[in-house]
């Protein structure tokens, strides 16, 4: 069983897709309607400042989400364009509004980075992660917010290669300034890898409060996704703890509400990944040796088209593991899909 988190859901009556929402003094949101499993109910784009703004995430290429920015933004200058990172629900209409306004797009990097390792992470057995013709059963609910999975077999997130930004930030800079009635304000980069390898969040300091903007790294709705090769489970663990160590006022990830608990918050989700990690321990050395029996065990109560995606989540923490010396592979080389795992 794995630690209980208070999820912080967003009621649909509480917003309308394309509207412009101020969801504190110096922001404002827009949400795109691309709802998902991945998404919640769609990707959140926020505008920073009044009159000379910044924009974080611009979000999916979706006509109606892209005549509502430009509506929003009408009147307005665009400074920066702020990305938290690649995926094709955050970063694709950055390109559109860079064209139309001229602002620099601002990111730690592409998704695809110069000198990446390739990794082949293999693939689940035929057969594995479909329902028998007799199965109607409802989604698991729970199941699917803690992997990220769509009810069909959609393995993970899809990826905007072509985005790569104009400026290049890290851990402390500066990645954009402004001001909004009398109130100066600055946004600081702080690489969050795991997700994926360059996701970024974004510090929102107004001199009263940080809001610190975290894209997918944390989510209010539910546990993130780490799908191998570009998500690291280890990479998730150590940026959580960063986050859980800061003294951010609000967390506002893209999809959903504001967390106004961040500290409490994210040490839930590191007690979450940490209980997972043992139940994947223990099942290794109770005699499951793939990937496959692991989850077939580990989420037997949850509906099989979801086992697909849980084997990613199990991946990812199957390679912390060996890395980290508690289990090992029979065959050399980094842990895959189709590797036999043993304890050590």
């Amino acid at each position: 069983m794995s630690n209980p988190i208070d999820f912080v859901t967003l009621d649909t009556d509480a917003f309308e897709y394309g509207g412009v929402e101020q969801v504190a003094p110096g922001i404002r949101r827009i949400i795109a309607k691309n709802p998902s499993k991945f998404t919640y109910h769609g990707t959140g784009t926020y505008i920073l400042g009044e009159g000379d703004v910044t924009v974080i995430d611009p979000g999916p290429n979706l006509d109606s989400h892209r005549d509502a920015l430009g509506a929003a933004l009408s009147g307005e200058t665009v400074r920066t364009i702020l990305v938290t990172h690649c995926h094709a629900d955050h970063s694709p209409l950055a390109a559109w509004l860079h064209a139309e306004t001229g602002a620099p797009t601002v990111a730690f990097g592409p998704h695809d980075r110069p000198g990446a390792e390739p990794w082949d992470i293999g693939e689940d057995p035929e057969g594995f992660g479909i329902a028998p013709p007799s199965d109607d059963a409802e989604p698991d609910a729970d199941a699917a917010e803690e992997d990220g999975a769509a009810a069909e077999v959609k393995i993970e997130e899809s990826t905007d290669h072509a985005f790569t930004p104009d400026v290049v930030v890290n851990t402390g800079d500066l990645a954009a300034s402004g001001s909004f009635a009398s109130t100066s304000w600055m946004v600081t980069a702080l690489h969050t890898p795991g997700h994926t390898s360059n996701h970024t969040c974004f510090a929102f300091d107004d001199g009263t409060t940080t809001s610190l903007f975290t894209g997918d790294h944390v989510m209010g709705w539910s546990t993130t996704v780490v799908s191998p090769p570009d998500g690291d489970m280890a990479a998730y663990f150590e940026s959580l703890r960063v986050v859980a160590g800061r003294s951010d006022d609000v967390l506002i990830p893209t999809h959903g509400a504001p967390v106004t608990d961040p500290q409490a918050y994210v040490r839930q989700l590191i007690a979450h990944r940490e209980v997972r990690e043992q139940q994947i321990v223990d099942a290794i050395r109770g005699g499951l040796t793939t990937v496959q029996d692991m989850v077939t065990t580990l989420y037997a109560a949850v509906r099989v088209e979801l086992h697909k995606p849980a084997s990613r989540s199990v991946l990812a923490h199957l390679v912390k593991l060996v890395d980290d010396g508690v289990i090992t592979t029979e065959q050399p080389g980094k842990p895959r899909l189709d590797s036999v795992y043993a304890a050590i």
